[in-house]
């Protein structure tokens, strides 16, 4: 089994810029945005491509009521006349708003994802609020959390568990 834990430390190097997105999750009464970050499922798919191989790894989609499972099952050749090692886990997610049938699909495999430790330092990040009267996501805060994830995967962010972006702190 130790090969099976060396392969998957590679799953969850930290998910770099182009790996995520981040979506508002609320708008607050003093109308700041708090925002989440969140792989995408493309990243997912890439990440057991350059890990497994497209042969070694699989993915099964169950429709359940009110949304779907999805189990990722990796082959992990053995070593020395070992035998491979076969792992699957599964989670689920329920359809979502839009494209319910897409995005629950999606949510699911990203959810199996996380199961396998890709994309779980996520949670460990600060809560982000943008300071801004807008419901999306301004142009100017997407450089500023570009920077946020770049250090926290280099370790040198020092802040707190809140981040307060604003179109001030943009650099000219």
């Amino acid at each position: 089994m130790e090969q099976a834990a060396n392969t998957l430390e590679k799953l969850t190097l930290p998910i770099q810029p182009d790996e995520m997105e981040w979506r508002v999750q609320m708008q607050t009464k003093t109308g700041k945005l708090i925002v989440v970050p969140y792989i995408t499922n493309r990243c997912v798919m890439d990440r057991f491509d350059k890990q497994f191989g497209w042969q070694g790894w699989q993915n099964e989609i169950s429709e359940i009521q009110g949304g779907f499972f999805c189990k990722i099952t990796v082959t992990i050749p053995g070593e020395e006349g070992k035998p491979a090692t076969i792992l699957s886990k599964m989670d689920g997610a329920s359809r979502t708003d839009i494209e319910p049938v897409k995005g629950g699909i999606s949510d699911a495999m990203k959810r199996c994802a996380v199961q396998f430790g890709l994309g779980r330092d996520l949670y460990n990040y600060p809560r982000v609020f943008i300071d801004t009267p807008d419901k999306f996501i301004p142009d100017w805060a997407h450089q500023q959390l570009e920077m946020l994830v770049k250090k926290i995967n280099d370790g040198s962010y020092k802040g707190g568990e809140i981040v307060t972006l604003r179109a001030s702190y943009q650099k000219a």
